[in-house]
């Protein structure tokens, strides 16, 4: 079994409420000093071997997991997990 990650996130120019609230919840502290502040999502994912795992995941992402016209995704495959 290979663990995956899966990284998505809006794309940038897409408003980010919750991010935008984030931010400003963290000004209200007194943490000044940030700029912004985006909110994504990972999802973990434990996949068989498969010598195509990259094109399934990517399909994965396209069909299901991420919203290719608002979001981006990235993900990386890890070594072997032990069950």
């Amino acid at each position: 079994m290979k663990n995956v990650k899966v990284h998505i996130t809006l794309k940038s120019g897409v408003l980010d409420p919750q991010g935008k609230a984030i931010q400003e919840s963290l000004h209200a502290l007194g943490y000044q000093e940030i700029e912004e502040a985006r909110v994504g999502k990972v999802i973990e994912l434990q996949v068989q071997d498969e010598a195509d795992i990259e094109a399934r995941v990517t399909e994965m992402c396209e069909k299901l997991l991420a919203n290719p016209v608002i979001e981006d995704y990235r993900f990386e495959v890890e070594g072997a997990v032990q069950s």
